[in-house]
């Protein structure tokens, strides 16, 4: 059924296009939404991404998920949106705020909800979000991290860190994660 619905996505069939997106649009969104400030800029995300899926598609070869092509695709189109709308923004941002302690072991025991966690993370500074969630969501490494935002190493381990020590400072300040003794 994935191998038709694609095949009519390369033949630029709307409706297999429309069936695509309605597939996989929530789950997209709250890709976009961990990138973005707010709905309206992950929608702007979102709707960009499968811009882009749509008239890359022919670029998939069957190889591996095409889940996992199109997610690719989402997070590579929210990174070039963070170019594109916030660079300047971002370097300002990181000497604002101080350094803090990182997150430990507590949070994977500790009681908050997704949306509360969520809501902690789209709230950190722009270049902050971006780092977290490429490393500790999605998984690359600082150095790929840096490529893609075109920063240094160290500022993408720094940023981690950073976020890290305000996502667990806002979690104490609403009583959900244990203060360090």
């Amino acid at each position: 059924m994935e191998d038709e619905l694609i095949e009519g996505c390369k033949r630029k069939e709307r409706k297999a296009q429309k069936e695509l997106y309605s597939r996989y649009a929530s789950l997209f969104l709250g890709i976009c939404a961990r990138y973005a400030r707010d709905r309206n800029e992950a929608e702007d995300i979102l709707q960009e991404a499968f811009v882009k899926i749509f008239f890359k598609i022919d670029d998939f070869e069957g190889k591996g998920s095409f889940e996992g092509w199109m997610k690719r695709v989402v997070v590579n189109t929210a990174i070039n949106y963070y170019h594109q709308q916030y660079k300047l923004r971002h370097h300002k941002e990181i000497d604002e705020i101080p350094d803090s302690q990182a997150l430990g072991n507590e949070l994977q025991t500790a009681d908050f909800t997704q949306a509360e966690l969520m809501s902690i993370i789209t709230a950190l500074p722009l270049g902050y979000r971006m780092v977290f969630n490429l490393y500790a969501i999605e998984g690359y490494k600082h150095k790929e991290i840096a490529q893609m935002l075109k920063i240094d190493v160290n500022t993408s381990k720094s940023q981690y860190s950073r976020a890290k020590g305000l996502i667990r400072k806002k979690l104490e300040a609403i009583g959900h994660v244990p203060s360090p003794q």
